[in-house]
């Protein structure tokens, strides 16, 4: 298994409790694909270098975990789909 970092970008006009809710679910995809979670760094709310969708904020996360090929491509696929993922990036550490 590789050591991989996911740093996404999201909505910061969710509620704390939708925030720690996608927190929660990307850990989840990454156990339940036999991964391991190392660590999750909540950022916090920053300015963004440029508007996305008119937002001008945004809430990072960096997570670092380790896992086979096949469950970035399923955590890229599911933050691809979230409407409140404004941005994400999965690379090897």
């Amino acid at each position: 298994m590789k050591t991989y970092e996911m740093l996404y970008v999201l909505d910061a006009a969710l509620s704390d409790e939708a925030k720690d809710s996608f927190v929660q679910k990307f850990e989840t995809i990454v156990g339940e694909n036999g991964g391991k979670v190392v660590s999750t760094d909540k950022w916090g709310v920053k300015k963004l270098a440029y508007p996305i969708n008119y937002k001008t904020d945004g809430y990072y996360v960096l997570m670092t975990f380790e896992a086979e090929g096949s469950v970035v491509k399923e955590l890229d696929r599911i933050a691809g789909l979230a409407a409140e993922v404004l941005r994400r990036m999965i690379t090897v550490k």
